[in-house]
């Protein structure tokens, strides 16, 4: 038997569960901070909910499959339309603007390098109902303020933000046709990861010619919103909405936060708008998380638009970010008290005052059975237990137990119910 996971895939020890929690507690602080409730949907769903756009690369990463009653279904690579389904078959009993939020397991048959897995929890957070870019500004706000919290500030991290709509006035601009939008979106979102010479191959298989692509590539470069007035003038509706942005990042405090960069478009064809990714100032790992507003996302699925916006954050990436800055918390176990006995008949005594020590919220591992005060300590060591008590027949006679800190040394000599506020005094 194979004893390593599958590939791309995780174990969770103990250890690594309360560093998993913490950043999930850690999510889902900032989303109730911004009244938003969560959800969760079935890992498995029909693989026509993700087969929207041949080409695009999620189509070719699915873990998919005939079931037994002869149904196509994959294992979720993204949340979003499992959202869309679940917002669609809500209807009009859903009170708007819906803010909702989620952490999913997500699974996508890629090739695995530092911070990409084959499965990975993310933090997904959504809001139908609101037209303008103010629902963007309010998801950048709590990214930030999770940011904060874990000890990351803006010269860690960067918000490289761009729109939709400029790629479109683009290629209209310089002829390219308007079904092949979806298309350059696919290639336009490799600009950072292919040389120049393969991004204009890839152009030309999807009909752009040289000289075109090129343009696009100029387009790419441009970091400032007076490059695009330029090119694109102060009417577009593009550039106007991604000026309300970082005026509105201004009112939130975190415009340093804020970088230009027409190159992002996301590779997912149901982006209408606003488009960003966060990555570290150092580039050293793929971007953090992603996101953007998707108008039309329901219509695709059959239903009436919605506006709606929306972010992916995986938990793969950040925490390999947070070792490199040591920014992880303390993840070792966690044991107030270890309870011995020195002979069978001190068993139930030894229970009971394990029992009403942890009703005051203490974590106490109780050993039952009699063992060596030699083993107890070296127990203790290893599972790092802050007190030892031993029980016995002096003890259950004279209802006094003596308490040791592991830590200092220091012996206590008190009653049971006096341990509890030895121990929580350490807390304090």
């Amino acid at each position: 038997m194979k004893l390593q996971p599958v590939r791309g895939t995780r174990d969770f020890y103990p250890e690594d569960m309360l560093l998993r929690n913490w950043l999930f507690s850690a999510w889902r602080a900032i989303s109730t901070l911004y009244n938003f409730k969560e959800y969760d949907a079935p890992i498995l769903e029909h693989e026509e909910l993700y087969t929207r756009k041949a080409g695009e690369e999620i189509t070719s990463q699915l873990y998919n499959f005939t079931d037994k009653g002869d149904r196509k279904v994959a294992l979720r690579p993204e949340m979003t339309p499992s959202l869309a389904r679940m917002v669609l078959a809500g209807g009009r009993e859903l009170v708007q603007p819906i803010k909702w939020f989620s952490i999913p397991q997500c699974w996508r048959y890629e090739r695995t390098t530092r911070g990409r897995k084959r499965e990975h929890y993310q933090w997904n957070v959504d809001v139908f109902g609101i037209e303008t870019v103010h629902a963007e500004a309010e998801l950048m706000s709590m990214l930030v303020d999770f940011f904060t919290a874990v000890g990351l500030t803006s010269q860690d991290l960067e918000f490289r933000v761009s729109n939709r709509k400029l790629l479109q006035v683009a290629i209209e601009s310089i002829g390219i046709a308007e079904d092949r939008f979806n298309d350059v979106c696919i290639v336009f979102d490799k600009v950072d990861k292919l040389d120049k010479d393969t991004l204009l191959q890839e152009f030309s298989q999807i009909g752009v010619s040289e000289p075109q692509a090129e343009q696009l590539l100029r387009i790419a470069e441009m970091d400032t919103l007076e490059q695009l007035v330029q090119a694109f003038g102060s009417e577009s509706e593009a550039i106007q909405e991604l000026q309300q942005l970082f005026d509105l990042a201004e009112d939130y405090g975190y415009g340093e936060w804020l970088s230009l960069d027409p190159s992002i478009v996301r590779g997912l064809s149901y982006y209408t708008g606003t488009v960003f990714e966060v990555f570290d100032r150092e580039r050293s790992l793929r971007a953090i998380c992603g996101g953007g507003r998707y108008n039309h996302l329901l219509s695709t699925f059959g239903g009436k638009d919605i506006p709606a916006c929306g972010f992916g954050f995986g938990d793969v990436v950040i925490l390999e970010l947070l070792k490199d800055k040591d920014l992880l918390p303390n993840t070792k176990l966690q044991v107030h008290l270890l309870v011995g006995t020195y002979d069978a008949e001190s068993t139930g005594y030894a229970i009971d005052i394990a029992g009403q020590v942890r009703m005051n919220g203490l974590s106490v591992e109780c050993i039952s059975e009699p063992k060596k005060a030699k083993w107890i300590f070296r127990h203790a060591d290893r599972i790092g237990a802050h007190w030892v008590c031993f029980v016995g027949p002096d003890e259950r006679k004279e209802g006094i137990v003596t308490l040791k800190h592991m830590a200092s040394g220091e012996e206590v000599s008190c009653t049971p119910p006096e341990i509890v506020q030895h121990v929580l005094g350490e807390q304090s």
